[in-house]
């Protein structure tokens, strides 16, 4: 199946990526992120650590890697309207935190609103670059304070 555009000439900032590093162990650096994402206002129902499964089930030897689903429902039940509940397939927005070296810790996210946007996921355009915005200055207020 052919991807109706070129994934390479996209722009970072159309699906929303976002990244700042850490310097701090990782339980640290993912307390930290947990920590700032609930004072933005968003919740965690879901973490867990791939590395740790990959590591137990196949022996994979990754170095730490969390995610944590980070959801804010005002946000969550207006995108669902928005794209006639499509949007629950990318649930929830992730947080990933990997160890890059000891120490050192990267934060990662991209957009699940920007990325349902690019996929024609939306029914009401106007209600989504609404939302885009919205998630956006949340998001935005996380990274800056990881940033500070």
């Amino acid at each position: 199946m052919a991807i109706p555009f070129d994934p390479h000439e996209l722009d970072p900032e159309e699906y929303g990526e976002t990244q700042t590093t850490l310097e701090a162990d990782h339980e640290s650096a993912i307390e930290r992120v947990r920590e700032v994402c609930l004072d933005a206002g968003f919740g965690i129902p879901v973490e867990f650590s791939p590395s740790e499964m990959l590591n137990e089930k196949v022996g994979a030897d990754r170095d730490p890697y969390y995610v944590l689903g980070a959801c804010n429902p005002e946000m969550a039940n207006r995108a669902l309207d928005a794209t006639d509940g499509r949007i629950g397939a990318l649930f929830p927005c992730n947080m990933v935190i990997w160890e890059s070296a000891p120490g050192e810790q990267v934060v990662y996210h991209v957009s699940i609103m920007k990325i349902a946007r690019l996929l024609g996921l939306p029914t009401d355009d106007e209600e989504m670059d609404a939302i885009v915005a919205d998630t956006g200055e949340m998001v935005d207020a996380v990274f800056d304070e990881l940033d500070a």
